[in-house]
């Protein structure tokens, strides 16, 4: 089965984590997902498979999660939807395989899924 990087190139934990999964010998697909945004479904289908609320994907650091107001409120829906407006606001990297997803972050996270 192929797994899945939700992938920025500008990530030093996601170049980690992808290496490592290239290295595990998998089939592995690299999404760059600034540019192939993730759908809010796509999103929800994560989160179902990992256990995480949205805020547990949020990526709280940005800019825009504060100006949005993200950081502060415990309506989930809400931030799904901006996170599947601007995908920069999707911590990274999350892999993706089968019924299984995980943040991997910090990047030996990954470890729980080559098991």
């Amino acid at each position: 089965m192929t797994m899945e990087i939700w992938f920025n190139p500008r990530c030093g934990t996601a170049r980690k984590v992808r290496g490592r999964l290239e290295d595990s010998g998998r089939d592995v697909t690299v999404r760059d997902y600034l540019k192939q945004p993730p759908t809010r479904t796509e999103i929800e289908e994560v989160l179902r498979k990992s256990g995480m609320k949205a805020s547990d994907l949020l990526r709280s650091k940005e800019s825009l999660a504060g100006e949005l107001g993200l950081r502060e409120t415990d309506d989930e829906s809400r931030i799904l939807d901006a996170m599947a407006e601007h995908p920069v606001l999707i911590n990274r990297p999350v892999v993706i395989d089968g019924e299984r997803a995980r943040l991997c972050r910090p990047a030996d996270e990954v470890e729980a899924l080559l098991d």
